[in-house]
């Protein structure tokens, strides 16, 4: 959890930098917990008072949590040496996406990039 609030809260819509892959991995996790469970919740409540405005709930959290979204998947795409721009490949049918995966998947360079510092490094670790 305190990888999702950190996406959400500390990185809101910040695209420099990067993610680790736990980062990235653990806030898609919480981020599909919580849009299901909004979007059951709404459909629940939708149901029982037969009025489809709930679904609204719904709709704010995924207007939301879009920037962030992006924002994290930059960072992770800036872990493994590419530019934000990569995202976009997405937009290629289906090897699009499978491509995108791979990237996020992918362990990030070992020390500085041209994207900053590795995040996997901490200051006790890092020789002078």
């Amino acid at each position: 959890m305190e990888w999702y609030l950190k996406v959400v809260r500390d990185n809101y819509a910040n695209f420099s930098g990067r993610a680790r892959r736990q980062e990235y991995w653990m806030f898609v996790l919480f981020n599909l917990i919580f849009a299901f469970g909004i979007a059951f919740v709404a459909g629940l409540l939708g149901q029982m008072t037969d009025t489809p405005a709930f679904m609204g709930l719904y709709m704010i959290y995924i207007l939301g949590i879009i920037i962030p979204s992006i924002a994290v998947a930059v960072r992770r795409l800036h872990d493994v040496g590419k530019s934000g721009w990569f995202y976009l490949i997405a937009l290629i049918p289906l090897i699009g996406g499978i491509w995108l995966i791979v990237l996020f998947a992918t362990e990030g360079d070992r020390g500085q990039n041209m994207y900053g510092p590795d995040p996997k490094e901490t200051k006790t670790n890092v020789t002078v």
